[in-house]
């Protein structure tokens, strides 16, 4: 997939306002943030209409909690070169169907003089083109949705009304459940209080049907304070394919602190990007790749406190769950072809994980402070019961940049029993403990070329939380070329050869 430009879109006619994100199709990428308040948003109904420019820093990425005119909870980036293409881009909503707290599921129709009570009866009999518009206020969490099938040409959108404060789903076992939906939408709504996940799309348990769910957009979501006792999510995806998660923002999910910010089961051909991840410490994720997962492209995000791993390649996925199901004649892989860049990862046990990920990829991230590790290379899903599995292998780390406490980190990278750490590759990353920076040489399971050791990267303000790169940085320019890579995560394109780390240089 390529990358993304943002253009602020008022809409008329239907009284609907939104952002353009501007999508085209690009092709198969196999080999391969905004200011506060303001996070930009994709076409179609929605309570945000601007797009923000700059990134972290002081203000964060957008990290706006309130929806009025203000985008999506996670901001994100909005450069010219951030741009990943849906289904939703230009497409307008024909119909609506209005849901409010003052609605009745029997005597209304529907219409904004006499709402429905909630989605899932809105969602009845919907056709392609329709926009169920959710009015500002609080809702009983709890509705399931199932077979609501919009069109390439006519999507179906869930979401905020414009220019109204994001409606509020609280409480629930599933704040909203999703099964066997296409070409949707869901925008701009706040889910708390769940006891079990926030959102739950799946597939209907339908595994080996690649279309049972399919082409999905979900932005401008805030999703925090979910679970009871273990490990719940906020937005929990089982075989879902062609998908989009766009500034949003994902805090403490799972009873305990368990969960996942995103969990992935079996889920293929997705972009994960310009999202706020939050306080998801104790034993959770930011974000998790497993069940046979592949070609999902986390970019642009800003995790802090990202749980025990942050970002999660691979897993331990029980193997009736897998999607496509299992093969017993070829080799299996809980992950393949995750590809994560350009994410600003602070503080979690370890940013990244490779467990059981084949051909994955981590290049020009900026990890600052993991607690432990700054890399694990796992396999937790080993070989048995008939199916054959591939160790994680083929890993690649490239141009990231990693500021650490040495005196924190037990070892610099982790490998585990039957892996082949040996096939990974390091190439241009830059490693500074800020500690003891005489004291930053890693150490690697294979050697490194073109890597930094020990030279300060130079940060606009450590101070302030702004991991921007000043002019005079020795990451800028030193990093290696690298096909799969396009915008930094403010959204500006990467020169050639890019500077390491989330950001391209010279801010200053």
């Amino acid at each position: 997939m390529r990358a993304l430009s943002t253009l602020g879109l008022a809409l008329s006619g239907l009284g609907l306002a939104a952002g353009l994100l501007v999508v085209s199709a690009c092709g198969d990428d196999t080999g391969g943030s905004g200011g506060s308040g303001a996070g930009s948003s994709s076409t179609g109904p929605g309570s945000g209409a601007g797009s923000s420019q700059g990134g972290a820093g002081t203000g964060g990425e957008g990290a706006s909690t309130s929806s009025a005119g203000g985008g999506g909870a996670g901001g994100g980036p909005s450069g010219s070169c951030f741009d990943y293409p849906s289904f939703e881009a230009g497409k307008l909503p024909t119909t609506q169907r209005h849901v409010a707290t003052t609605g009745n599921d029997t005597t209304g129709d529907g219409s904004s003089g006499a709402p429905f009570a909630t989605i899932q009866r809105a969602a009845q009999g919907a056709q392609p083109g329709t926009a169920i518009v959710v009015h500002a206020g609080s809702y009983a969490g709890g509705g399931y949705v199932s077979n609501l099938a919009g069109t390439e040409a006519a999507p179906i959108w869930i979401g905020g009304a414009a220019g109204e404060g994001r409606p509020v789903i609280q409480g629930g076992p599933n704040g909203l459940g999703l099964s066997r939906v296409r070409y949707l939408v869901v925008h701009d709504l706040e889910i708390t209080g769940a006891t079990a996940n926030g959102i739950n799309c799946d597939d209907g348990a339908d595994y080996a049907n690649p279309d049972a769910t399919r082409h999905v957009v979900f932005r401008g979501l805030d999703i925090h304070d979910i679970g009871s006792n273990g490990n719940q999510d906020c937005l929990k995806l089982s075989g879902l394919n062609d998908f989009w998660v766009l500034s949003s923002r994902f805090a403490r999910c799972g009873g305990g602190q368990a969960g996942s910010g995103i969990d992935h089961v079996g889920c293929h051909d997705g972009v994960i990007a310009g999202n706020r991840f939050e306080d998801l410490s104790a034993s959770g994720n930011a974000v998790q790749c497993k069940g046979g997962s592949s070609d999902l492209t986390i970019v642009a995000n800003h995790i802090t406190d990202g749980g025990a791993r942050a970002i999660n390649l691979g897993g331990s996925t029980g193997f009736e769950f897998f999607r496509p199901p299992l093969s017993a004649s070829a080799p299996n892989a809980e992950a393949r072809r995750i590809h994560v860049i350009a994410n600003l990862i602070e503080g979690s046990v370890v940013p990244l994980a490779f467990v059981g990920c084949v051909d994955c990829l981590a290049a020009n991230n900026t990890i600052v402070d993991p607690d432990n590790w700054i890399v694990r290379i796992l396999q937790e899903t080993v070989s048995g019961g008939g199916y054959t599995f591939l160790p994680a292998s083929n890993g690649r780390l490239v141009n990231n940049l990693v500021h650490y406490d040495r005196s924190g980190i037990s070892t610099h990278v982790n490998v585990g029993g039957n892996t082949d750490a040996a096939s990974f590759s390091f190439q241009n990353n830059l490693w500074y403990a800020h500690d003891q920076p005489g004291n930053s040489a890693p150490s690697l399971p294979v050697a490194e070329s073109g890597g930094l050791v020990g030279v300060d990267p130079m940060f606009v303000s450590l101070a302030t939380g702004d991991h921007r790169l000043q002019s005079a940085s020795p990451a800028i320019g030193a990093g290696a070329a690298l096909a799969e890579l396009l915008g930094d995560l403010d959204g500006e394109c990467y020169l050639s050869p890019p500077s390491i780390g989330a950001y391209e240089g010279g801010a200053d």
